[in-house]
């Protein structure tokens, strides 16, 4: 079967190694608590083998942009459903409504992008897992203090438990790209944080924007003169937990 081509500007990068893609699948192992899968950007299938083997009373979707991938996959696969869709174009609401895994050799210029997707249909997708660039998976499973802490990092964390699970190096992938990539699986809290999610956006958002200020100055906008003179106001973004930032969601004023 003639081997489908990868187009740079997809951001395509095949998986070529067998026990790198069974690794992917298995990390959806650890977690029953879904009915479907949803496979983003399988490619040529080498993930998506594996899913089918691993998970044989799971229906199985995947979801591909390239038409020529389609057309393989669909011939490889004739049992595999197959959408020919942008993921981030694609309306949740029109999947099954049954809790959902997510998994996937993620393309790496949309890859964060899924990411929030994923935390806004919270509700349908208790686990997502699969290959980022390594600085990405790295920075949603950050902790405070650490440079790479960031708006990612702390709205991830604020709805899904994060895992760093380990790096996958560049000549495992066709063409290999000039930089390693990192599993991860994050997996649904049982409860969302106990604040205005809206508002817990804003507070984020606006304190990593402006990071390398303290708080009295990034979110003064939001908080009374009285309020500012709290000793949290007089740190920076990066030392904040989560927690800290739920708190001052419950408590902006303005």
């Amino acid at each position: 079967m003639k081997k489908v081509r990868a187009k740079k500007h997809l951001g395509q990068h095949f998986l070529t190694d067998e026990t790198v893609a069974r690794k992917i699948g298995e990390t959806l192992l650890l977690d029953g608590k879904f009915d479907n899968i949803i496979e983003i950007g399988p490619g040529m299938g080498m993930l998506t083998k594996y899913l089918m083997e691993l998970f044989p009373t799971k229906r199985i979707q995947a979801i591909e942009i390239d038409a020529e991938s389609v057309a393989f996959l669909t011939k490889k696969y004739p049992n595999l459903e197959v959408l020919e869709a942008d993921f981030l174009k694609t309306n949740i609401r029109d999947l099954p409504n049954v809790p959902t895994a997510l998994i996937g050799n993620y393309p790496y210029n949309i890859s964060t992008q899924i990411v929030f997707k994923v935390i806004e249909y919270r509700d349908r997708f208790p686990v997502m897992s699969g290959m980022f660039q390594k600085e990405v998976a790295e920075r949603i499973c950050a902790g405070p203090g650490s440079k790479i802490y960031g708006i990612t990092s702390v709205l991830t964390q604020a709805f899904f438990h994060t895992e760093y699970l380990f790096t996958v190096d560049e000549e495992v992938f066709t063409p290999p790209p000039k930089v390693k990539s990192g599993v991860l699986r994050i997996y649904r809290r049982e409860t969302d944080p106990p604040c205005e999610v809206s508002n817990l956006f804003k507070i984020v958002k606006q304190s990593f924007n402006q990071r390398r200020k303290t708080l009295r100055n990034s979110l003064r906008p939001l908080f009374s003169s009285e309020k500012l003179e709290e000793a949290i106001f007089e740190r920076r973004p990066e030392t904040l937990t989560v927690d800290e930032f739920v708190s001052l969601a419950n408590s902006i004023e303005n």
